[in-house]
């Protein structure tokens, strides 16, 4: 009994891995990898390298059959949460560009959805064109990472364009470059016209927000902090 006692607590602590089972007639079954006959013992090997065994009596044993379960696979971890932020801080210091332009322009681009498709094509979270996406290496449109940094470098590039004209690189960005150099300007296409005007108002609201923070704080610390002693009173008493 306390020989199959040990062989049970062995069973239970040992992985599942044996090609076959050893079937005892009290009802257990023990996986093994092989085994040998000792006397009146089975030994039953655990492992391929003869460290791990019980030896279990032969009459014990009513039969063997091959074990067709397979391992338990650990399912793997889920791939951490995407900070956003994050990926457009990191794009936006390569490309030497301010983060609140970049959120504007995904913000007008995709709403954020990284899953964004436009009628003509347009993928991600700031709606990269097949050809462009393919010019700037992205094989994933739809990856945040690569589509915001493609994104963002294109970017870069239509402000080096136009001598960092922010109207023009956003108006060739929405309607292309030829479009802007044919007109000289934004096109005459109400969807440009309303994009342009969508990031900047967007994006000046927010330098507007930053600014005004940065007055309250200021007046915060001014009204907060005491008052310098007067020259009278610094005076000594005589």
């Amino acid at each position: 009994m306390a020989i199959l006692f040990a062989v049970i607590v062995a069973l239970l602590s040992y992985p599942a891995s044996a090609a076959e089972l050893a079937l005892l007639r009290n009802g257990f079954s023990i996986r093994h990898e092989h085994r040998l006959v000792i006397g009146d013992n089975t030994r039953l090997f655990f492992d391929g390298d003869n460290a791990s065994f019980a030896d279990v009596p032969t009459a014990e044993i009513e039969g063997f059959e091959k074990d067709l379960t397979q391992p338990a696979v650990p399912e793997p971890s889920p791939p951490p949460t995407l900070d956003l932020n994050q990926v457009v801080n990191s794009a936006s210091a390569t490309y030497h560009l301010d983060p609140d332009l970049v959120n504007s322009v995904i913000h007008a681009e995709s709403g954020f959805n990284s899953h964004a498709v436009s009628r003509k094509g347009a993928q991600g979270l700031m709606q990269l064109m097949p050809d462009t996406a393919s010019r700037l290496g992205v094989a994933n449109a739809f990856d945040p990472e690569s589509n915001v940094g493609a994104g963002s470098r294109y970017l870069r590039e239509l402000l080096e364009r136009y001598n960092f004209d922010l109207i023009k690189a956003l108006a060739a960005y929405n309607a292309g470059p030829k479009r802007v150099e044919q007109y000289r300007g934004v096109p005459p296409y109400s969807e440009t016209r309303a994009y342009v005007a969508r990031i900047v108002r967007d994006y000046n609201r927010k330098k507007i927000a930053q600014e005004n923070q940065a007055a309250a704080e200021r007046a915060k610390k001014n009204t907060t902090k005491p008052p310098a002693p007067s020259a009278a009173a610094s005076q000594p008493q005589r």
